[in-house]
């Protein structure tokens, strides 16, 4: 284990009680992905060696979250909400054998920087706690500041006028030697207020043993916890906008920033150009030099450099573009690879499928993927011709250089440089129209 070994506890066992949800409040979405999600990101800035999840309300639901986010997180219970406190012990277990500093994060503060972990992570003191000066104190704890360092922290609760009136507030963030949050933590007594069990209590039984305490001051933004929808909604308003200062300043181009929405993980490349009303959902990479037209949606795909999407498109997750394919208007693509110069230009549906380099794809193609049980592949070689409004029944294969007819149901695979037809004979029957609409007038005008 290195000196500077690091593990992150983080806490999400709360209801959310004011969230009015029977949702978990830590799985509710900003920026496209849960909450604990945010936190999980943050606890990865520090290369940990462990992150332990510490779960209660929705327990199920909450460990099959953090097993997608990050299947190396290990999730605890902590059957009663007994206090934050109690939460921690519950990690222990979990923790044992490791040496280094544990930091605790929390489910539902997501915008703390991986500055200030760094911050904490690094100083020297054994136990540190991330402090703010609030605007508005209201019912935040109150860190007592002496020339020694922390002396303790007071919960609102707890405090007399005096010390509600101190400006320097906890975060509920905090940083401490391994082998010291183990022997203060059984030291922990419910004698308060509220009856729980208080991580706040750490910095006193701490300085008793003779241990500095100290605090790491950041900005009041980065703080900001999650506990109503109005509280979400305004996180939301407020992690969107960052991400869209952030992109431009990358590079990027977006038309209407306002209209752009990202989810936490969208990583887009410098010249890219994004119109309005796009949605990136979890997962999706742009490369340089894309376009994006407005009133896309996006999720789990890739975009290759001189690519363009849109208007009105949708990438689904496996969706994999390569340099200059052209997306059109009202194209879905899911679990498939466009090979570079592809084009589709509208209404149509691929899934399921592999297109080869330069094809061209006509209006109104489907790949028949699903048979209402299992999915298929659909395989079309390169520089293939896909006449308007094809159905690809999957499992199929279209040969490099191949053709099909317009208006085709493809059932059987088609060789390379082969044309394809599957479509009804036409049958034109002379003066039939004129003689049928002649009497569906008269039949009309008889009632």
């Amino acid at each position: 284990m290195s000196e500077n070994a690091m593990a992150v506890v983080i806490l999400a066992a709360g209801q959310g009680s004011r969230m009015q949800s029977d949702l978990p409040k830590v799985l509710h979405r900003l920026g496209g992905v849960p909450l604990v999600g945010h936190a999980l990101a943050a606890a990865h800035s520090l290369d940990p060696e462990q992150i332990v999840v510490v779960t209660g309300h929705g327990a199920p639901a909450v460990a099959k979250a953090i097993a997608r986010l990050d299947p190396e997180a290990a999730t605890v219970l902590q059957p009663e909400q007994l206090g934050t406190g109690h939460a921690v012990r519950q990690a222990l277990p979990a923790l044992e054998g490791f040496e280094g500093r544990v930091i605790v994060l929390y489910g539902d503060t997501p915008f703390i920087s991986p500055e200030t972990l760094a911050a904490l992570a690094s100083h020297p003191s054994d136990l540190v706690v991330l402090g703010f000066e609030a605007e508005d104190p209201g019912r935040y704890g109150r860190l007592i500041v002496t020339a020694l360092g922390l002396d303790r922290i007071v919960e609102y609760k707890d405090a007399d006028a005096a010390t509600r009136d101190i400006a320097l507030c906890n975060s509920g963030v905090m940083a401490l030697d391994a082998g010291l949050l183990r022997r203060l933590l059984v030291r922990l007594t419910n004698d308060n207020a509220s009856g729980e069990y208080y991580l706040t209590d750490l910095p006193a039984l701490a300085r008793a043993e003779g241990h500095r305490a100290d605090v790491v001051i950041c900005d009041e933004d980065e703080t900001l916890g999650i506990n109503t929808r109005a509280e979400l909604a305004a996180a939301e308003a407020a992690f969107q906008a960052r991400a869209r200062a952030r992109a431009m300043e990358d590079g990027v181009t977006l038309t209407d920033p306002a209209s752009t929405f990202f989810a936490l993980d969208t990583v887009i490349g410098r010249d890219a150009i994004i119109g309005p009303n796009v949605v990136f959902g979890p997962g999706v990479t742009i490369e340089s030099g894309a376009e994006i037209l407005p009133f896309c949606h996006l999720e789990g795909c890739h975009v290759s450099a001189g690519a363009t999407v849109g208007p009105f498109a949708r990438l689904r997750p496996g969706a994999e573009l390569g340099g200059d394919v052209h997306v059109g208007n009202f194209v879905e693509i899911k679990n498939a690879v466009l090979d570079e110069g592809v084009k589709v230009g509208h209404l149509t549906y691929l899934g399921d499928a592999h297109v080869g380099e330069h094809s061209n794809i006509g209006a109104g193609t489907i790949t028949c993927n699903y048979d209402g049980v299992s999915k298929h592949r659909t395989v079309i070689g390169p520089r293939a011709f896909i006449g308007s409004d094809t159905m690809l029944v999957a499992p199929v294969t279209v040969g490099a250089d191949a053709m099909t007819g317009s208006g085709s149901v493809i059932t059987q695979d088609i060789p390379d440089g082969a044309l394809a037809i599957s479509r009804a004979r036409q049958a034109t029957k002379p003066g039939l129209a004129v003689r049928l609409m002649t009497a569906l007038r008269a039949a009309r005008e008889a009632r």
